[in-house]
């Protein structure tokens, strides 16, 4: 999933009231609970300062989710939204998906991008979910991840935001800020994920993929991160170093 382009701040911005003069070698020397109490600490500043935080694909049901996310590869959220108003229109159902013409599917859904692999993918979903459970979205991952086009990415999207199952999603920007944050050295998608796992409580695991992607939307860009403005550079080894 690609995300959409930061939020341009109109106002004057805050200090961190927190920042400290810590180095970023001392980050090295933490013990595993050490950092999972400064896990912890991220986690409720980014709370207190993204309320909102959510999925920011549109969904009503867990088979638009897992269509919206096979479209989000590579592509804006904000864009699949636009594309995904008149698609759930059109396929309704896993069955809609299985009997759809791919040269027409295609067509449809040209505008997000990859559009022939994706094509193979949500249609052949549909055959798989029409097969084997019944038309329905399943809710274990292990059945997630024998749809096809579904890793454990998309399948934690769905449990955690479809069926309220908790999961850590790991996209490019949960890994960039994980690394910068020192909370993972990995950039393996699912080792990432791993290390994520027991410095974050499990009910704070969904919740907690929102915060960290939002944050690195509005202040902790790719190419420039905000760091004088951003509230967690005290939490930070990589502040004001990148």
């Amino acid at each position: 999933m690609t995300l959409k382009k930061a939020t341009t701040h109109t106002g004057p911005r805050k200090k961190n009231p927190h920042s400290t003069s810590r180095t970023a070698a001392s980050f090295s020397k933490e013990t595993l609970r050490q950092k999972g109490a400064r896990a912890k600490q991220i986690d409720k500043r980014l709370a207190a300062a993204y309320p909102d935080a959510r999925c920011t694909l549109n969904f009503k049901n867990p088979l638009e989710l897992l269509v919206a996310t096979i479209l989000a590869a590579q592509c804006t959220d904000e864009r699949v939204n636009r594309l995904t108003r008149k698609l759930f229109r059109k396929y309704r159902s896993a069955k809609a998906y299985a009997q759809a013409e791919a040269d027409i599917f295609e067509k449809d859904i040209t505008s997000a991008g990859f559009f022939r692999n994706k094509t193979k993918s949500i249609l052949a979903c549909g055959r798989v979910l029409l097969e084997r459970y019944s038309g329905k979205v399943p809710k274990t991952m292990e059945e997630l991840l024998s749809l096809p086009g579904v890793g454990r990415k998309t399948a934690n999207v769905i449990l955690g935001n479809a069926f309220g199952i908790p999961g850590i999603v790991v996209d490019t920007h949960l890994g960039r800020l994980s690394r910068r944050l020192g909370l993972s050295n990995q950039r393996d998608p699912d080792k990432v994920e791993q290390d994520l796992m027991p410095l974050i409580p499990q009910n704070r695991w969904t919740i907690f993929s929102h915060l960290l992607v939002f944050h690195g939307r509005r202040i902790c860009l790719a190419r420039k991160p905000d760091c004088p403005n951003c509230l967690l550079n005290d939490l930070c080894p990589s502040a004001f170093g990148v």
